[in-house]
This record gives structure tokens, C-alpha cells and sequence, in this order.
């Protein structure tokens, strides 16, 4: 039995209950015991002091990449767990990318098994054709029996629109959800970056808006003429915001998630000729970056994620050789803060809700909040403090960030886990 913790005089947001309320938070035996104004510790609590802070849900990420097994020199999952912990995160959902793919039970048995007493939820999509091949369909009721939480075939979409069709319909019918990545690799072909007039000035191959464009709208009309819910990965185009908000009016089950980095920056960044500005999809033109605040603000976007995407150093090197990715745990709430929160888009409750509710509600998850009885999974942070990106302090083992030096509001002060602290930050 762990010792109780109450935080006294906290801003207290509450998704669930759609408050913004001052009061305490008792934490004990694992659970949320009271929340509120008239919120009180108990004999021997631990109290903290929590003027000029706000508790939140613990956050959700659905879309990171812990690279494990197969490719553990950029991540592990205690590595990955560790930096999510940090950014405040208590539940996260890892791609199957990893090598082997994970499409079998034996391989998400193992990931999962592996995952038990770490800092952090990890729950684990699979695939939804063998191997991220496009060829055959995976075993869903094998994989949902396993354990797994959605299903996707992460960096590339299902190459048809007839075999997607019968993928939707076969994950709906296991009760998994279906996770698309919206880039048509034919109209990729080899390219590096957003096409437009930085890449053509870089002299390097560019990926059209079309690959995002069209296979958006043809999981969104997959979607309206099956009732079968799609979620359409990191939206970052103007047509593709504007493709899912047609299809919800339409009354179609499609869902979307963005990304800080598609809020705050476009592809002028990357005349630095910097690898860590590369990124799948890639960052666009300022036309799709107020087209992504736009789709925040109207509701059109269900979750912001980080898609975080780990790689060496070494591999970030050459501007033209690197993988695309980007980390973004440890500095997600801190970005959604300075690019959504101080310039007045979104409240900060509707916020959190954007990286809690929103991604449990797509996950089939219990819906998160502050409520008494509910599981003691809690984030504490200053709404209000400065901080520079120093990317050698991160937990994680990926250093390719957006933000080195740059200077993000918010700071994650406590991190808590089934009433446990899983991070306590130092300063």
C-alpha cells in the first residue's frame, strides 16, 4: 500500500466532468479518493503544495514509435516509457513497425509481456496486413484475443481501396480500431520533404500534398459507406483537414489526430537543411499550418500526438539520407501549450482534453478525468512556466527534436501512476 498523496490548492481540469474548478486532490490506495474544494488529507499524506499549478488527467499519446524489439540502439521501451513519464504521459499506443513487424500474437505477446512495471500504460497496435506487406490481412480476433489495441499499417496505407474496404470491416467486427497512414507512396516516389518552393530551392525531391489528400478521402468515404470507424493519422494538409470535417458532417466515423510540430512550423524550417525537420508526413506550407489551427480549434481534430519517432544521431546526419521522424514526448503538452493555449486557440481544459479523452474515446479506453473512484493516474504541471528545449536532457535516447533551444510554456512538475509517482521533476 503506497503512502496517500494530496496537493493542495491546484487549478483542477477535468475532461470528464467539463470543469475548470480550484481544490485539492487526495490520491490513496491507487485511486482518486476526493478532488475538489472540500478535498482534505488524510493522516499520514504526503502534501504538496500546488499553488500556480494545474492536475489533468494522466496524458494520452495513441501514436509512438518505442522501436522495440529490433531497433533498440534509437529506443527501448523502458527508454520510451521513461520519456513519456516526463512528458506527462500515462498511457501511450506503440506502432507495430518494429522489426519483426508486430503481427503475430508470439510478437505482441512478447512486447507486452516485456512492457509489465514500467512508468507508463504501454498498450500495442498491430498490423493490418502480414508483415506491413499490403498483401493479406492479419488475424484479428487473434490479435484482439492477444491483447492488442488497434490495428494499422503505420508509414504506408493499405494499397488498395478494396482491400482496406474489407480490413475496415473485418477490425470492426473484432472490435479493433483502424488507424490509417494517409500518404500515397506512389505519389511519394522517393521524396524527402514537402513539395513546394523550399524543396525545389534545395534541389531535392519533394512529396505532393496529393499523397496526403487522396487517400484521406478514400478512407473517409470507405468509412461513410461502410459505418466502420477510421482514425486518420497526423493530419497535416488543408485538403486532408478539410476531407475528415466533410466526412463528419456527412456523419461518417472518421476520427483524426495532429501533431504539435504541423501547429507551429512549416517548411521554411527546413532551409537549415536539418534532418530533424524531416518528418512523415512532412511539415507543410503556412496555408496548412492555420488550415491544422482551424481544425483544432472547430473540433474537426479528435487527439494531438507526438508521433514520436527516435533515430540516432548518426542517422540524422545527412539531410538527404535520414529517416523521417521526430521525438516529441517530452515536449508535447509544453509546444500545445505555447502554439494553442497562449495564443488564445483552444482553452487549456479543452486542451487536455485533445491529450486525454479525445485518444481514450478513439482507443475504447475509460474515459479519463478526475472524478472520485477512478484510477490515480494524474499530471501536474505549471501552465505558466518558461523553459529552453535542451534535447541532451531528455530520457529518451532520440535527441531529434524540433525544439532544440527553443523556449516552450508549460513544465510538467509530476508525473503519477496508479498513485505513484512515475516523474518528479527536478526543477
Amino acid at each position: 500500500m503506497s503512502q496517500p498523496v494530496f496537493i493542495q490548492n491546484l487549478r483542477l481540469l477535468d475532461p470528464l466532468e467539463h470543469t475548470d474548478r480550484r481544490g485539492g486532490l487526495l490520491l490513496r490506495d491507487g485511486i482518486i479518493a476526493e478532488c475538489g474544494p472540500g478535498a482534505a488529507p488524510v493522516p499520514g499524506a504526503l502534501v504538496l503544495e500546488g499553488a500556480g499549478l494545474c492536475a489533468a488527467p494522466g496524458l494520452v499519446d495513441m501514436h509512438v514509435h518505442f522501436r522495440d524489439p529490433g531497433q533498440t540502439h534509437k529506443e527501448t521501451l523502458a527508454t520510451g516509457a521513461a520519456a513519456a513519464a516526463a512528458g506527462g504521459f500515462t498511457t501511450v499506443l506503440c506502432m507495430p513497425n518494429t522489426q519483426p513487424p508486430c503481427d503475430s500474437p508470439a510478437v505482441l505477446g512478447d512486447i507486452l509481456g516485456r512492457a509489465a512495471g514500467l512508468p507508463v500504460h504501454l498498450l500495442q497496435s498491430a498490423c493490418l496486413t502480414r508483415g506491413l506487406q499490403g498483401r493479406a490481412l492479419c488475424d484479428y480476433p487473434a490479435l484482439k484475443a492477444a491483447g492488442a489495441a488497434a490495428l494499422t499499417d503505420v508509414g504506408k496505407p493499405v494499397p488498395t481501396e478494396e482491400m482496406m474496404e474489407q480490413a475496415v470491416r473485418a477490425a470492426a467486427a473484432a472490435g479493433l480500431p483502424v488507424i490509417s497512414h494517409c500518404e500515397d507512396l506512389a505519389v511519394i516516389d522517393g521524396g524527402i520533404m514537402h513539395l513546394g518552393s523550399v524543396s525545389r530551392r534545395l534541389g531535392v525531391k519533394g512529396m505532393d500534398r496529393r499523397s496526403e489528400d487522396s487517400i484521406t478521402a478514400r478512407e473517409c468515404a470507405i468509412a461513410r459507406r461502410t459505418g466502420c470507424p477510421v482514425h486518420i493519422a497526423h493530419v497535416s494538409t488543408r485538403g486532408a483537414a478539410q476531407a475528415v470535417r466533410a466526412a463528419k458532417a456527412a456523419g461518417a466515423p472518421v476520427t483524426c489526430e495532429t501533431a504539435a510540430h504541423y501547429l507551429m512550423y512549416t517548411h521554411e524550417k527546413l532551409l537549415s537543411r536539418s534532418a530533424n525537420f524531416r518528418m512523415n508526413p512532412p511539415l507543410r506550407e503556412e496555408d496548412d499550418r492555420l488550415a491544422m489551427l482551424e481544425a483544432v480549434a472547430d473540433g474537426t481534430v479528435d487527439a494531438i500526438i507526438t508521433d514520436h519517432a527516435p533515430h540516432t544521431p548518426a542517422e540524422k546526419a545527412v539531410f538527404e539520407t535520414a529517416p523521417n521522424g521526430v521525438v516529441g514526448l517530452e515536449t508535447s503538452l509544453a509546444a500545445c501549450i505555447t502554439a494553442l493555449v497562449e495564443p488564445g486557440v483552444i482553452p487549456l481544459l479543452r486542451l487536455v482534453e485533445l491529450m486525454t479523452a479525445g485518444p481514450a474515446r478513439i482507443l475504447g479506453l475509460p474515459a479519463p478525468g478526475l472524478r472520485p473512484g477512478t484510477p490515480a493516474d494524474v499530471v501536474v504541471f505549471d501552465p505558466a512556466q518558461r523553459w529552453t528545449v535542451d534535447p541532451q536532457q531528455f530520457f529518451s535516447k532520440g535527441r531529434n527534436t524540433v525544439f532544440e533551444g527553443v523556449t516552450l510554456t508549460g513544465r510538467v512538475k509530476y508525473t503519477i501512476l496508479g498513485g505513484q509517482f512515475s516523474y518528479r521533476a527536478s526543477r
